[in-house]
């Protein structure tokens, strides 16, 4: 469990990285983008952008994904259902975060590595102007990741069967989420398949 050291109004960061990469085919949180592998530069972006306490969720493979990456300044948490589902992880990591108490949470996927930290940083600070249930980030329009949840959606998001997606609860918020247009495309770079990361790769 995380201790708090920090006042309750922080926003801390969740990266799940549970997942057996199936379509990958490889573990995604090893793939390397610009020299570094996707976990360690998904932990240094939310770090850099001033998220705090970060937790990592491990599931498929946990141990030697340990073993190879960098995760100093990171709880990590084992999720051992992992396969039931990324809402599991969710559920894994919100309760390792309940001793901190954080205000809201930076909801960050291992397999969207390209994301800048200006990007979440902005995120953070129209969440804490807004305090809005949701803050999602849009490119063009569309919808990416990560994105912020406060903490009023934690009990409803631990209550999920592990089955459901979080999108379950997110989309009651919709009068409550606030939608924040960016320029990079990073946001919705979805590193899903072995094309999709050779394409970030070449780009």
């Amino acid at each position: 469990m995380i201790q708090p050291s920090r006042p309750a109004s922080s926003v801390a960061g969740l990266i799940l990285a549970a997942g057996a990469s199936r379509r990958m085919g490889r573990d995604k949180p090893l793939l390397l983008y610009r020299g570094r592998t996707f976990l360690e530069t998904v932990i240094a972006t939310l770090r850099e952008a001033g998220a705090w306490p970060l937790a990592v969720v491990l599931g498929h493979h946990a141990a030697s994904i340990r073993r190879a990456v960098d995760l100093t300044g990171a709880e990590v948490v084992i999720n051992a259902d992992y396969r039931r589902g990324q809402t599991s992880s969710l559920q894994a990591g919100l309760r390792a975060l309940e001793a901190a108490k954080p205000a809201a949470i930076v909801l960050g996927l291992v397999d969207h590595p390209a994301v800048p930290a200006e990007v979440v940083r902005r995120l953070i600070a129209a969440w804490q102007d807004s305090r809005a249930a949701v803050v999602i980030p849009t490119h063009g329009g569309r919808r990416g990741h990560p994105v912020v949840v406060a903490a009023a959606l934690f009990p409803e998001l631990l209550a999920l069967d592990p089955a459901q997606g979080a999108n379950a609860v997110l989309r009651r918020y919709g009068d409550l989420t606030c939608l924040v247009e960016v320029a990079d495309p990073g946001i919705l770079i979805d590193v899903d398949d072995p094309a999709t990361h050779h394409r970030l790769e070449e780009g």
